[in-house]
């Protein structure tokens, strides 16, 4: 007999048309992370804006994503996980249109904001609503299909941003959020149960406020790195400002007897393997695609809308991947799983650190759909082993704490790699710079882009030998990036896979812990 709503949503049809709505809800999110890198010049000449408020109006929507995704999970394990996703939902929606309206740089940097603070909302409850919905032996396969309707969105961006902006006015970049959002609403209305913690005590604001502006302060400071360098001021402040905020969040916490979020289920070590997977997995693969998107337009030639369609062979891996994931699950220790997706992904990454800029499309087509499938099999499975991990009333805090990890490591791995390549592409194309005036080697040194600027307004007996220069300094400096992730990638295989314990009971598990601390 089943007793309760949980039980009677993991035994109902409607599970996976409430599956189909988080798979939107994280389509959507996927889509607006990267609809601007399209839409960025539009945006400039339609409203004026200047190159520090383009920043923002990226910035604004990174800053609010990162620093409030732990207190809304936490806030949804206590008020109804579904009742904050609808929430999270319809500031999203009605923030997306308002955004399409905005006549001032100012107007839609604070609308960025406010999707990055729904958008908060909604990412950590994809997967924190899942167990209510499935059963421990269908979670694998909910998590892949939820995983992938997340990642999609990030290739897809840029190709749908480009046919909107051929054929529509620039708000509807923001617009094609709306239609999404509905459907999803709709399906969190009609097939997600309602979940919460039963036990919940009252927020820990104090804690809260610290989380938020220490997370908010460092990734500030990663942020303006790439603009200011890593020894400015405001850099320094907001990297050390935010460390010092963090550190005073983790010794308040342990010290609660109600914590915002429990931070001891990091003595749990199926867990902290399996976010330490999942964070390391965010700081590689955003690196990748940060260093790739300049290589494919810059250096091949190729417009945003065609890079979008040169990342196909990387989502259709993915794909495969999940369907693979889904079967291994039963059969495979999850370890193994996450440590061969690893090992996979260093070897996409050493295919691509071979490409240069006369190499071709084929070997990065080929690199694509290895580390696509290196990707699925070592992020979904980690996704699993996080849930299985957690007691099911803290699914929201657990969820949000490592999404906010994710995020963070995210952050540092465009800052970091950005760097990697910065140095690598100075050092190969200085010498050949030699005799062009102050202004045009500035920015020749400063980017790609300034370089393929400068080459095009020289003569072309000059101009020609320097793109070729920057193109070459380029490609060397994205190899040096590729063949520091795959050494990250190919280490963590081997501590997740001798390291990571085999699979056991979350609540269990859970509570062991906490009784060893003295906290159950």
């Amino acid at each position: 007999m089943i007793s309760n709503p949980t039980d009677r949503a993991k035994a109902g049809r409607g599970r996976w048309l409430a599956l189909g709505a988080l798979v939107l809800s994280g389509l959507v999110l996927g889509l607006d992370g990267t609809i601007l890198i399209t839409a960025l010049p539009t945006l400039s000449a339609k409203l004026g804006a200047t190159t520090s408020e383009l920043q923002w109006i990226s910035a604004a929507y990174t800053l609010a994503l990162a620093g409030l995704m732990l207190p809304a999970g936490v806030l949804a394990d206590r008020l109804g996980r579904r009742r904050m996703l609808i929430v999270g939902l319809l500031l999203f929606g009605a923030s997306s249109v308002i955004a399409s309206q905005m006549t001032t740089a100012l107007g839609l940097i604070v609308m960025r904001a406010l999707m990055g603070a729904s958008g908060a909302v909604i990412l950590p409850l994809i997967q924190a609503i899942l167990p209510s919905i499935f059963s421990e032996k269908e979670r694998p396969r909910a998590v892949a299909i939820a995983g992938v309707g997340t990642f999609l969105g990030l290739p897809l961006g840029p190709l749908v941003a480009g046919w909107l902006l051929t054929h529509f006015d620039w708000g509807s970049v923001f617009l094609i959020n709306v239609p999404v959002v509905v459907v999803a609403l709709l399906g969190a209305f009609l097939f997600v149960p309602e979940s919460r913690d039963p036990r919940a005590v009252r927020l820990d604001w104090i804690g809260a406020v610290l989380e938020v502006v220490g997370v908010t302060g460092l990734v500030y400071g990663i942020i303006e790195e790439p603009t200011y360098g890593w020894g400015d001021g405001r850099v320094l402040v907001g990297l050390g400002g935010g460390a010092v905020l963090l550190a005073g969040f983790v010794a308040w916490e342990l010290t609660r007897r109600a914590p915002l979020v429990n931070l001891r289920f990091f003595t749990i070590p199926r867990f902290s393997w399996a976010t330490a997977a999942f964070t390391v997995a965010g700081f590689v693969m955003t690196g990748v695609m940060f260093v790739l998107a300049p290589y494919l337009q810059l250096v091949e030639g190729t417009d945003a809308q065609g890079t979008g369609i040169r990342l196909l062979p990387l989502i259709g891996a993915v794909i495969v991947g999940a369907v693979a994931t889904d079967r291994l699950a039963a059969r495979v220790p999850t370890r193994v799983v996450i440590a061969a997706g690893f090992l996979l992904c260093a070897a996409g990454m050493v295919i691509l650190s071979r490409a240069g800029a006369g190499t071709g499309y084929g070997l990065v087509a080929v690199s694509l759909a290895v580390m696509g499938l290196g990707v699925a099999l070592g992020m979904l499975p980690s996704l699993v082993a996080i849930l299985d991990s957690l007691p099911e009333s803290e699914m929201g805090a657990g969820s949000g704490l490592t999404r906010t990890l994710q995020n963070v490591g995210a952050s540092f791995g465009v800052a970091i790699m950005g760097s990697l390549l910065n140095a690598a592409y100075l050092a190969q194309l200085d010498p050949h710079l030699a005799g062009l005036p102050a202004v045009a080697r500035g920015a020749a040194r400063n980017s790609l882009a300034g370089a393929t600027a400068v080459a095009h307004h020289l003569p072309p007996a000059l101009g020609g030998p320097l793109l070729l220069a920057a193109r070459d300094a380029y490609s060397s400096g994205m190899s040096e990036v590729l063949l520091v992730t795959a050494v990250m990638s190919v280490a963590l295989a081997v501590l997740v896979g001798v390291l990571m314990p085999a699979k056991a009971r979350a609540v269990d598990t859970a509570e062991a812990s906490l009784e060893t601390v003295g906290l159950a």
